[in-house]
């Protein structure tokens, strides 16, 4: 189960993180998530992809300020760079995060 130290960890620990927030009866969640996680892998190989249900860590979501869902934070260097909640496109979080990804790993 994830905690708050573990996800802290993995944004100190990592250069390129994607918390994906959502829930089991969120079904735009479950339709979203694998698209994004596949284009996001095949866009950028050095990212880490954490998915957080915040029906059991409402704690998290909290620490956050997540209040729906799905919710996408996109991280570089421990720093938040993007969020996207319930509207959102696969195409334009990757639009939206290519250049950021590409001038850190130049």
């Amino acid at each position: 189960m994830q905690t708050l130290d573990t996800i802290n960890q993995t944004l100190t620990t990592h250069d390129a993180v994607m918390l994906y927030f959502s829930a089991p009866t969120c079904n735009v969640c479950h339709a979203l998530k694998p698209k994004l996680v596949e284009a996001i892998n095949n866009e950028f190989p050095s990212f880490v992809i954490e998915s957080i249900d915040i029906s059991e860590t409402p704690e998290i979501a909290s620490h956050f300020t997540v209040f729906t869902i799905p919710t996408v934070l996109i991280f570089f260097q421990g720093r938040e760079f993007l969020r996207k909640s319930r509207h959102m496109s696969v195409s334009e979080v990757i639009e939206d995060i290519r250049r950021p990804y590409e001038l850190m790993l130049s």
